[in-house]
Formats: C-alpha cells, structure tokens, sequence
C-alpha cells in the first residue's frame, strides 16, 4: 500500500500539517480534575503567552468533582464529552496535534484512549497518567516514544519526607555527577553544589535567595553517604518506645464493655463491698473470712441461719438481692464485649496502644505509595480509610499495617490509631474537608504533633496555616504537573524539587540562534528567587560546574538550571528567537475556532 500523501510530507519536512494552514504547535488534554487544570495552567505559562501554541482540553459533559478542572480557565478550546474515543478525538483536532495527555485517574481507560489516539494520529506524542505499574509497563511498550508518568509516585516522595521532618529525598544524576537535596547541617561544605531555599520561616520559604550562605536547603553532591530521610527513618525507629503493657491491658478493658453498664457493674460492686465489710465486722471475722462469706452469699444464697442477729440477716438478704443483681449484668459485660469486639475487629478499631508511628489518612494513590515508602524505610505506620475496599487495602494487608476503618475527622477515629502518641499524621485523602477537620482534631489531641496536609487551593493552605499552625501542606497535582506539562512539550525535566508548596524544576535549556541571550554572559541568566545556573555546556563538551559568569554565551550553548516555573518559562523566552508575526487573517477563509464548545 502506497504511503500516505500526509505521511510522506512529514517525514520530508520534519513539521506537521494542521488544519485551516495552523502553523501553532496543538496539544489536547483530556482530564477531569486538578492536575489537568495544573498541567493547562503550565502549558499556557510557557506557550500560550508568547503566542506560540494552542490547547484543546477534553472534559466530561458534567463536573465529576468540586475542584476546578481547566474548564473555566480563558484561552482554552474547550471540548466536553464523555467518551474518549476516534469521534471525540477528531472533534478535538488531534489529527495533526503535538501531542495528547490522558490525565484521567482510570489506568484501563487512559490504555483505552491512547489506542483511539493512535488510530486518529499515529505519531503522536503520548504523555500518559498511570499509577498501576505493570499496566504501564505494557504501554510503553505498545508505544516507545510515550511518557507514563505517576503523579502519586511524584508526590509521595515529598509526603513521606515531610513526615519525617525532612527536605524532600529528590536525587538525580547529571552531567556526571549525582545530586541530592538535603539539609546544609547534613553534607559537607565542599558537597555544597548551590543554595536552594531558605526554611527557617515554615510558613514562608524563601526559594533560590539571593544570598546562597543563607539557604538551609542546599543541593549536594553525593559521596556514598545516605540521604538525609532514610537517616531520619533510621533514627525513628531506633528511638521507637516499647510498648506499655499496662496501658494496652487498661486500653483493652475500657473496650470491651459500653460505659453505662460498666457504671452500673463498679456501683453493685461497691456496694457489696461495703456489705461485706459490714456483715464481717458484726460477725467479727478476719479479712480472709469475710471475703469468703461475702463472696458465698452473694453468689449462692446459702447458709441461713435464723439465730443471727437481725442487722446480720438484713445484710444477708441485700447480700442475695446484690448477686441477684450482678450475675445478669455480668452476663450483660460478656455479651456486650463479644459483640464490640466482633464489630470493632470488622472495622479496625481495636488496636494496640502504639509510639512513634506514622499515621497516614486515606489509602488511595498517594497515600498507598507514602504507606509503602514509609514501611520499606522500617516506620511502623497505621493507616485510616472510611473504605474497607480501599485501593490500598489489599497492600496494607500484604505488609501487616494496621488499618482503621472509620471517618478520619472523628475524634475517636484518630484515637483508635493512637494519634496522640504518634510521630507524624499524614492526611491524603481526596476530600480536603475531611483533611481539615481530620488535621484540627488531631492538633486537638496533640498541640504539637506534625501535621502533613494535602490541600488543593494554595490561598486556602495558607490561610490554615497561618490561622492553625500547621505549616507543612501539600497539593500532589501541583507537584506533578511541570513534569506532565514538559513531558507533553518534550522538555526533560530532569527533577522537580518541592519545597512547601514551591515546586522547584531542574532543566537544561539550549541557547538558540538570534536569542536574547546569545551573546550575553552567563551572569545574565540568574534571577534571584527564580532562576539559579548550575552547569554550562559549549556544544560537544561536558557541563563545567563552576564556569566564569563572565563567560559570553553562543548558540547552542547548554544551560543547567534550577528554576521556578515563571522563572523557567521567562528563560525560554530568552533562549529562543522571538515568534515571527502570524500572517494576515484571511477574510475570506473559515472562522478561527471558538475558545468552548458548549
């Protein structure tokens, strides 16, 4: 079969052929939650501004969940459909596109849909969400040139190091050379690579200070030596407290009955007692004695003697009455405690009191994999769940960690996993009022417990954290989108290092031709608080890691940098020639496209 006439013209000219004479490169994103709306809001910061490209985004007809999803966000071809299939893709202009991303959270359905992809535009640049492995495993080998990303293992990394009272584990090798980020106090000086973040304020870090010396968080050189996290498991575990038996026995006791009838078997007791003492003092008898004749009346009823004493004969028959009274409520305890007991192993809330642990709140993406991370490191940790079935249940239970089935906002749900004792509380769940409620009942419980909070809105998170304290929150899709959005763009990002609610992007840019920059000297590309040069490449040569930033740069240059997303996008702009001027709009030529389709 002859080639196709499309197909041949992109592999002469090496450019794609879009529709209506469209010059712009065209990305399609299909997602329905928040990291689609991270991953548009990166790929507008970096493309759409400069004029250079165009976005269509796939939703469902209706919002599947409360937070935003892209949709409302201007500049955007919005398409809404249910299905992802070859109709919904060519309604999308994919024929022709760039690149897609399949962003939804159903692994078979993202498999499903890059299929369809294919049969609308076989060359196309796959950047695909999956969290299960092996089906990931198997997509990039239907389709090589793809990306599958996990923004749960992105994320999770930053979780478990938050927990533990550490920088994120992030380690990376480039240009030779292995870097991690760690603590300044925990490498030393000469490993100092570059400063990356000033901490001391948890509620405000100062990301890439002008003043590297000030910087707590710096990136390091690896020299054999475990990062600063796998340092702080190991001390968790060694500092662990044994167990209190007497506690457990003391916890175990005030489960296995309901509080009235436990009054109710304390009050008869008491007054047995105070009987028995009675009805040995008028049959002047020994302690051993009385407790013998007590016991024997009040459980049996014998030995009548009419010949006592009147007071001793009434306090025989309230004696009878009281073991009476105390076989049924004994039998009421046992009853009562198999059942609690029965319902509370079916629901997890029975649980030895424990120290030192982990708490972590919802196993589903991101809390499976900080669960598997933290219990790999050796951290015992006890998960929380309203869903039996949960995602990572069936994990939980492989590893022996304890699982609490209830609602993580209720108090007593935080007790049954020993929160007040604990080392961290981890909360990941999908719903941020839970989270909350679930980090303020716990800081109830503990004034000084570490809080890890997912949130989305980073208005909102800094407003918890300013009015409740707790200063370590997290949003996963706004960790994970700048690797999405540079996969989808075919930038390599070669690591993302968060730092509270910063998300920090190592990269190398190549100079072009008639940029900005070319000609200029490297001290030029330093911004503080925005961009920091690492390494500087001449074409074929390795990166010099401490090059004069007085050097001139040419084209072709190579420069390694750490950088937040404004500041990254602010360097591609002046690393690349400027946009030439669209041409003159037809009159006579179709209408450009709408910016949604209702």
């Amino acid at each position: 079969m002859a080639e196709p006439l499309r197909d041949r013209a992109r592999r002469a000219t090496g450019w794609r052929l879009r529709m209506n004479g469209e010059t712009r490169p065209h990305y399609v994103v299909c997602g329905s939650d928040p990291l689609a709306y991270w991953v548009v809001r990166a790929l507008l910061a970096a493309e759409l501004d400069s004029g250079r490209a165009r976005i269509t985004l796939v939703v469902p007809e209706r919002r599947r969940s409360d937070g935003p999803d892209g949709r409302d966000v201007p500049g955007l071809h919005v398409v809404r459909a249910d299905r992802l299939d070859e109709v919904t893709f060519r309604r999308a202009g994919l024929a022709g596109a760039d690149g897609l991303a399949l962003l939804h959270q159903d692994d078979v359905g993202n498999m499903h849909a890059a299929l369809c992809a294919q049969e609308v535009e076989p060359r196309l640049r796959l950047v695909v969400r999956m969290f299960n492995t092996s089906l990931a495993n198997g997509l990039r080998q239907l389709f090589p040139d793809s990306a599958v990303l996990s923004d749960a293992s992105m994320a999770a990394p930053a979780f478990v190091a938050a927990a533990l009272g550490e920088v994120a584990p992030t380690h990376f090798r480039h240009g030779g050379r292995t870097l991690y980020v760690a603590r300044r106090a925990d490498v030393r000086a000469k490993d100092v690579v570059c400063g990356v973040a000033d901490t001391r304020d948890a509620a405000r870090p100062h990301v890439l200070p002008a003043d590297e010396a000030t910087a707590d968080v710096v990136l390091a050189e690896a020299t054999g030596q475990p990062p600063g996290t796998e340092l702080a498991a190991r001390r968790l575990v060694r500092a662990r407290r044994r167990r209190r038996p007497v506690a457990v026995l003391v916890r175990a006791v005030r489960s296995f009955a309901t509080r009235k009838i436990g009054i109710a078997v304390l009050v008869l007791l008491a007054v047995i007692a105070a009987l028995g003492g009675l009805n040995a003092r008028a049959a002047h008898v020994g302690w051993a004695d009385a407790l013998y004749l007590t016991l024997v009346t009040t459980l049996t009823g014998e030995d009548p003697d009419v010949t006592k004493p009147v007071a001793a004969q009434v306090m025989q028959v309230v004696l009878n009455l009281a073991g009476l009274a105390l076989i049924p409520l004994i039998t009421a305890v046992v009853v009562d405690g198999i059942v609690n007991a029965r319902l509370a192993l079916h629901t997890g809330r029975i649980q030895p009191a424990r120290s030192g642990h982990v708490v972590v709140v919802g196993l589903g993406n991101i809390g499976t994999r900080v669960m598997a991370q933290l219990n790999d490191f050796g951290v015992e940790v006890v998960a929380i769940d309203k869903d039996p079935d949960a995602r990572g249940a069936s994990l939980a239970h492989r590893l022996g960690v304890p699982m609490v089935i209830g609602d993580a906002g209720r108090e007593e749900t935080l007790r049954s996993a020993s929160v007040e004792t604990c080392q961290a509380l981890v909360v990941v769940s999908t719903d941020d009022d839970v989270n909350l409620r679930a980090a303020l009942n716990a800081r109830g419980l503990t004034p000084d417990l570490r809080v890890v909070l997912r949130l989305f809105d980073g208005d909102f998170a800094e407003r918890v954290q300013k009015a409740f304290g707790i200063g370590i929150s997290r949003s996963v899709s706004y960790l994970a989108a700048p690797s999405f959005a540079a996969a989808l763009l075919d930038r390599a990002v070669i690591a993302t290092i968060p730092v509270g609610r910063h998300a920090l992007l190592v990269t190398e840019v190549q100079v072009v031709a008639g940029s900005p920059l070319d000609g200029r000297p490297l001290a030029a590309v330093a911004r503080p608080g925005a961009v920091r040069l690492l390494a500087h490449a001449r074409p074929g040569q390795k990166a010099d890691w401490s090059a004069d930033h007085r050097l001139v740069i040419t084209a072709g240059d190579r420069l390694t940098v750490v950088a937040r997303r404004a500041g990254l996008t602010a360097l591609l702009r002046e690393t690349t020639p400027p946009a030439p001027e669209p041409p003159p709009a037809d009159p006579t030529g179709p209408p450009p496209p709408r910016t949604s389709e209702e």
